[in-house]
């Protein structure tokens, strides 16, 4: 049973996002990966948290762990195959190509339910083995800990450098770039109790190397 979620005072309104992105800033990482956060990015979030949210064919993934079939512990979409989307995701996408040269075709979505919905720390199929990739999330709802640390020695990366925790909701928009996926593993680990969350994934056409 999904948690209730909770309204913020400046979440409501019409649904629109900072395409000038004005309050971003970029973190380095080792390895030539890198980080940049935008806080608050789109205001409205509710709004279009809500219209996601109803609007989309949520469906469960299953993958092969430990010997068996198991379902993810998140519900998962991709756009518009799953849904309509929301005219604002089309604009976003433009924008964050002009401002990272590279289109971003591909729109993908998790719902996180509850506290006991999450993803274990990996680096993006096909991104992982490349030498740089892109990757833009902005999460709607609830904040949760998005966690970042070095991938180990045998997983494509040094397994140098400080491991990073933020906490990620309420319309932040975060993007990964350089080696991040290939050089660094993201997760959002479970938690006793959440609100519901929505990412929005933005990436560019990826084809295996």
């Amino acid at each position: 049973m999904p948690a209730v979620r909770q309204l913020g005072l400046f979440g409501a309104g019409s649904p629109d996002f900072d395409a000038t992105f004005s309050g971003l800033r970029r973190t380095g990482l080792a390895g030539g990966a890198w980080i940049d956060l935008a806080p608050a990015w789109v205001t409205g979030q509710d709004a279009l948290f809500d219209a996601l949210e109803a609007s989309t064919s949520w469906r469960t993934d299953r993958r092969w762990m430990v010997e068996r079939m198991v379902d993810t512990p998140r519900l998962i979409a991709s756009l518009p195959g799953d849904g309509p989307g929301h005219p604002l995701l089309d604009r976003m996408s433009a924008a964050l190509a002009a401002r990272y040269g590279e289109t971003f075709c591909r729109i993908t979505l998790a719902l996180y339910r509850g506290g006991q919905d999450s993803v274990a720390f990996h680096g993006d199929t096909v991104a992982r083995d490349m030498d740089e990739a892109l990757v833009a999330t902005v999460s709607l709802g609830a904040r949760r800990r998005f966690l970042l640390r070095p991938a180990q020695s045998g997983d494509g990366g040094s397994g140098h450098g400080s491991s990073i925790s933020l906490s990620l909701g309420g319309g932040d928009l975060l993007v990964m770039g350089g080696s991040c996926q290939r050089t660094w593993r993201h997760s959002i680990p479970k938690v006793s109790a959440a609100g519901p969350r929505i990412a929005v994934m933005f990436r560019p056409l990826w084809y295996p190397g």
